[in-house]
């Protein structure tokens, strides 16, 4: 009798083993990402990388709307038909078409990064009230705008800022609308472009050669894939181009206030763990946004741009060399 105890005792101490030991899971995560470019690329290998940290095994569906808004819903809800454990939403328009497309799906969390207002795009209505299935990382820090339009005023008094941007991305209307306030009671005035695909993007350029004493580009995802048109007219015209994040400035751009968006990605990665080991709930995630600035500038375009140096620049910033791609 007494070896019989002991046999269930072994057996059911095994099956106990094997229950906490089963963290062979294999999830399946939907990558929904609005265009290819270093920023959105660098977001989406921070993310796998704190998925991999953690150890967890996750198969991966990265799915690309080619800068087109009307892919991000399509690709979202093949996500839900294909019962993802989880979407993860790289940029604003990325983000809004998983929101809808799990609507009715409110069983598959929505993780975001690279989206600059999450609150004036609806898809959270409060940073610290994430939705009932959404959650993520912004890209925008509150003061980069601020700082940058300080800057442009302080070293290029002035000057006539020119914009280009795509006036269907929410991000970009948010940024610009937060430009025209920044301006306001400075030396500086501003000419807009809009566009509605990458390929308008050197038209735009070009048009305004002759109006604006200075480029900016924010983090629209439509002019940042075709970047290099705008640095091309730049480095032609003598125009100093200032950009918003840190991959546009190692491309070509001559400054930046800038943040990594590998941390951002990595944070964001982060959160889906907790959620898809059941730690947390999206609800109980608050909306992030970066952890940190810096004042970047690339060298090399400044003298590309003929841009007159000044010393300061050498005590407040951070270098970075155009890459060779």
């Amino acid at each position: 009798m007494k070896r019989k105890w002991l046999i269930f005792l072994v057996v059911g101490l095994i099956f106990v083993l094997a229950a906490c030991g089963s963290n062979d899971e294999t999830y399946t995560i939907g990558a929904s990402q609005f265009v290819e470019h270093p920023s959105l690329d660098a977001a989406y290998g921070g993310f796998q990388e704190a998925i991999a940290d953690a150890g967890l095994e996750v198969e991966y569906d990265l799915q690309s709307a080619q800068a087109d808004q009307n892919n991000t819903i399509p690709i979202a809800q093949n996500f839900v038909a294909d019962g993802v454990d989880l979407i993860f939403a790289n940029a604003t328009p990325s983000a809004q078409g998983a929101l809808q497309a799990t609507e009715d799906a409110k069983d598959i969390p929505v993780i975001f990064t690279s989206v600059t207002d999450a609150v004036g795009s609806e898809l959270v209505e409060a940073m610290d009230q994430p939705g009932e299935n959404i959650t993520g990382v912004v890209d925008l820090h509150p003061d980069a705008i601020k700082n940058t339009i300080t800057f442009i005023d302080q070293y290029f008094e002035g000057s006539t800022v020119g914009v280009i941007y795509n006036s269907g991305e929410q991000n970009s209307v948010a940024q610009i609308d937060a430009v025209k306030a920044e301006i306001e009671g400075t030396s500086l005035s501003i000419v807009e472009r809009t566009v509605a695909t990458s390929a308008d993007v050197q038209q735009a350029a070009n048009t305004l050669v002759g109006e604006a004493d200075v480029f900016y580009i924010v983090t629209d995802n439509t002019v940042v894939s075709a970047l290099e048109s705008v640095i091309s007219v730049a480095n032609e015209q003598d125009i100093p181009l200032v950009v918003g994040e840190g991959e546009s400035l190692a491309k070509g751009g001559f400054v930046t206030y800038g943040i990594d968006y590998h941390t951002i990605g990595y944070r964001a990665g982060e959160m889906a763990v907790e959620v898809l080991t059941g730690e947390k709930t999206t609800a109980d995630i608050p909306v992030e946004i970066p952890p940190s600035m810096q004042l970047f500038i690339n060298k090399t375009a400044a003298e590309e741009q003929a841009i007159e140096w000044n010393d300061e620049w050498d005590d407040i910033a951070q270098f970075v060399e155009t890459s060779e791609e």
